[in-house]
């Protein structure tokens, strides 16, 4: 069992099977770090305390700052990649304690309680007393541990092979001009089929789907200290207010407040 922060293993297996329905654990991760396809059987809550983490699942991709969390079912095939430094705190639950929440991914925003929550818990031993004061953090943690509506980067991966390939390319070069016609060439289809077609696949028009690339393409930018400036013009936009106007629409905030409040 090889220690890490505050003297606790950073093996996810050795959090799997603890007789305790929740485990933390708290590992400090450098920019790029790549965590590949994995599953557990635990419910896992993917948290960083800095930087931006990018989670990536059969039903897509989610990108989330230090005010928000992904959650992971148990048993489901994921991946992560952090983008800046990311000191990642992170909870594996029995299922069974874990039905407050969704059977699939999806974003939790973390209160300022909850992060707080959250730090204490990878401080705590894993085989903790569950009638002391440590086991009354993790049942606070559990009881405010719920989603909440929050505008969410989710990027949803097409299973049609031809618009999964045409979404890869569009997250390679987010900054290119793609036009529903210059994307539906791409695909080789009309834009009318490519329209109808990735509806149906993603819920979302290609032009949205778009949009929501460049933004999970700013964040983590962003996220690695990237001016504004530097990111609205490898987008595209004439000028950083235009870029800063669309990620406010987007998602309710500035660039800069997204990654400081709740």
């Amino acid at each position: 069992m090889a220690s890490a922060v505050y003297g606790k293993s950073e093996n996810r297996d050795d959090y799997q099977r603890v007789p305790r329905p929740v485990a933390a654990m708290a590992r400090d991760l450098p920019d790029g770090h790549h965590i590949p396809d994995h599953h557990h059987p635990r419910a896992q809550l993917i948290y960083g305390t800095t930087g931006a983490i990018t989670v990536a699942t059969g039903h897509g991709v989610w990108v989330v700052p230090a005010t928000r969390g992904v959650w992971v079912p148990a048993g489901l095939t994921h991946a992560m990649t952090c983008a800046g430094a990311v000191a990642m705190r992170t909870l594996y639950i029995e299922p069974r304690s874990a039905w407050r929440l969704p059977a699939t991914p999806t974003v939790v925003s973390v209160s300022p309680l909850l992060r707080e929550l959250l730090d204490e818990a990878t401080r705590i031993p894993v085989e903790y007393d569950p009638q002391g004061r440590d086991g009354t953090v993790m049942e606070l943690l559990l009881y405010e541990l719920a989603p909440r509506p929050v505008p969410a980067l989710h990027l949803p991966v097409p299973d049609d092979p031809r618009l999964a390939e045409l979404c890869a390319a569009i997250r390679r070069s987010p900054g290119d001009h793609w036009t529903t016609p210059y994307a539906a060439s791409r695909a080789h289809l009309s834009p009318r089929s490519l329209h109808r077609r990735f509806a149906a696949a993603t819920g979302m028009s290609p032009a949205r789907w778009v949009q929501q690339a460049r933004l999970v393409h700013a964040v983590t930018l962003l996220a690695r200290g990237t001016p504004v400036t530097s990111v609205a013009a490898g987008l595209g936009y004439a000028t950083p207010s235009a870029f800063t106007a669309m990620f406010r629409r987007a998602l309710g905030t500035t660039p800069s407040a997204y990654f400081e409040g709740v």
